[in-house]
């Protein structure tokens, strides 16, 4: 790539990890200008999971206050987060792209209107939980484990499944989506190791990406701490609508 491609990368990652922080889905901006600079679809993919690494690192120290109290739940959910992208990573590098290409919009829509109407879900399914509970409903590990699993696969748009998953499950959109950041974390720690020893990586383009991301996810955890629930979940499912979009007019 050229010194001008590579500052158009720094300037995408740049922003691209302060919306992972906000709201999830940045890589899907980073993702279409890697390929439009030339990279196929698969490289494209590889290189982006492991330049979006540090920026969500940024994430985790921007929401570290709420973390407090949240130990236990955190290495569950880590645990989780480890066996899922690793399937995940292993689907991509062994099957073909195109699955993914017919899934992920639907996935992403769904994940949305998910979240659109937590409040509604959760007054239903709550009955015997309490806002706060430090049990977790079962259901939860389950539907976190193939959120997990695709997040290993391709990762696009896994902010904004990740927080309407724990959303409805936690009743807690901040803690969500502060969880979301620190589960987004260790599960680019597995994709850098796979993809970083087996997949088609330009470590070039990560070496500008990195930084920037780690700079874009720092500022955008500490943009996340200030918005209110409501805003946040509109800023979410508005995005997550609009990258389903993008995401059928590719196919």
């Amino acid at each position: 790539m050229s010194p001008v491609d590579l500052l158009i990368v720094a300037a995408v990652a740049l922003v691209a990890g302060g919306i992972n922080s906000i709201a999830g889905g940045g890589s899907l901006i980073l993702f279409p200008v890697l390929i439009a600079l030339g990279m196929s679809p698969i490289a494209a993919n590889v290189t982006n999971s492991i330049a979006q690494w540090p920026g969500y690192l940024g994430g985790v120290l921007g929401f570290r206050p709420q973390y407090a109290g949240q130990r236990g739940r955190l290495v569950r959910f880590s645990v989780v987060a480890v066996v899922g992208a690793t399937g995940g990573s292993v689907l991509l590098l062994t099957t073909p792209a195109r699955a993914f290409d017919l899934i992920v919009p639907v996935l992403v829509l769904l994940a949305s209107l998910l979240l659109a109407v937590q409040p509604l879900i959760t007054r239903r399914v709550r009955r015997e939980e309490r806002i706060g509970s430090s049990s977790d409903p079962a259901w939860l590990y389950v539907v976190l484990f193939l959120a997990t699993v695709y997040g290993g696969y391709f990762g696009g748009a896994l902010g904004v499944i990740l927080v309407a998953v724990l959303g409805l499950g936690l009743h807690n959109l901040k803690l969500a989506n502060a969880l979301k950041s620190a589960l987004s974390a260790v599960m680019a720690t597995v994709t850098l190791l796979i993809f970083g020893i087996w997949g088609p990586v330009d470590w070039l383009v990560v070496a500008v990406a990195a930084p920037a991301g780690l700079l874009g996810g720092f500022l955008g955890a500490k943009v996340a701490r200030l918005i209110p629930s409501t805003v946040l979940r509109v800023v979410i499912v508005t995005f997550g609508v609009l990258v389903s979009a993008y995401l059928f007019a590719r196919l």
